[in-house]
């Protein structure tokens, strides 16, 4: 046997205390009987007599009150095996939109190509709550959403050209990131779903997709702070380890050549040792994974078998077992207990009344 609150016991040592109420009303009346006059002569106007049926009461009262403390611990005993219901998981996929990311070593381009697999990606998902960060020097958002057409409308019109400030901040992206799943995560199931159960928080993924040139803060310091809240954070590296010049266009969308320094040199882009080694650190930090995108893809069907294999486990997770409650079995007999109490009488005067009838007649 378990109690679901056993601190609640403690009240039952106020019990004797209870039990001794009764017991000193009973000396208060004696004490007032004697007081009054002769016993005998009192007791002979007395209509009935009291005393059984007040100590009756107060038996009832002392155990309908014992029986409702122990109720309130909430006893446990038995166990049966529950299923709960399927919680799916919270993702959020942070895209680089730098300008770097239109190099053409990814064919068409880093970032139509990481676009194109991002979409397939949300499209092949079933009831997974989804998020965007777009980034560059800074972020835009697309908050949670399970309207996957949306999101992927949102991809289509979005561009490097459309960031407002240049450069890859990946720390502020990550943070971006983690802003979005913990506002998820207050909002619970949203608005047209029940609140989630305790214990029932959906498992929380981020995606991170750059080419990593990361220009500013400390991104790892973020990955460690999100693995501690329970994120896993995969990695796609895009881009070779050859130098590839980044295409500029104007406004239109025409082809007007390719990015150069203030000295007149082509700016090569390149997904170099180094940056592939603190993208692994992201990764790791969370118990996530780092892949590599090669010339077939970029890495989201690696991503999505590491999910699949995520809703297995959440599915084996979901059976779990829970202790009966028992509560019901000891609050009834004490609600009918005080019902009882509360119909016996002070004292009995039907055998005084007839007494009273054969002495008048």
């Amino acid at each position: 046997m378990s109690w679901r609150d056993s601190d609640l016991l403690w009240l039952l040592a106020m019990v004797p205390l209870l039990a001794g109420l009764p017991i000193f009303a009973w000396w208060r009346r004696r004490r007032a009987t004697e007081r009054f006059g002769d016993e005998g002569t009192v007791r002979s106007l007395v209509a009935g007599r009291s005393g059984p049926w007040r100590a009756t009461r107060a038996v009832l009262w002392v155990l309908a009150i014992a029986l409702t403390i122990v109720a309130l611990a909430g006893p446990q005993w038995g166990s049966r095996t529950r299923v709960l219901r399927k919680r799916g998981i919270d993702v959020v996929i942070a895209l680089d939109f730098s300008k770097s990311m239109l190099a053409r070593d990814v064919r068409p381009s880093r970032i139509d190509r990481a676009k194109a697999e991002v979409v397939r990606f949300v499209e092949e998902l079933d009831g997974d709550r989804v998020g965007v960060v777009a980034f560059a020097g800074e972020t835009m958002e697309f908050p949670m959403t399970t309207d996957y057409a949306a999101l992927a409308l949102f991809l289509q019109d979005l561009g490097p050209y459309d960031m407002p400030v240049g450069g890859t901040a990946i720390a502020r992206a990550l943070t971006a990131a983690e802003r979005l799943l913990d506002r998820a995560g207050r909002r619970g199931g949203g608005a047209a779903e029940a609140p989630p159960e305790e214990g029932t928080q959906r498992s929380r993924v981020v995606i991170l997709m750059t080419d990593g040139e990361d220009h500013e803060g400390n991104p790892v310091e973020v990955a460690q702070r999100l693995g501690e809240s329970g994120v896993r954070v995969y990695v796609v590296g895009i881009g070779s380890r050859t130098g590839e010049p980044i295409p500029t266009y104007a406004p239109d969308g025409t082809w007007t050549g390719y990015l150069r320094d203030e000295q007149g040199q082509l700016v090569q882009t390149a997904l170099t040792e180094d940056n592939e080694r603190q993208l692994r650190e992201i990764a790791e930090a969370t118990g996530g994974r780092y892949f590599a995108a090669g010339r077939g893809g970029v890495g989201v069907d690696q991503i999505r078998a590491e999910m699949r294999q995520m809703h297995q486990d959440e599915q084996r997770t979901r059976r779990v077992t829970v202790q009966e409650d028992r509560y019901a079995l000891l609050l009834f007999p004490a609600f009918l207990l005080f019902v009882l109490e509360a119909l016996l009488p002070d004292a009995w005067t039907g055998r005084w009344r007839r007494r009273r009838t054969e002495a008048g007649r």
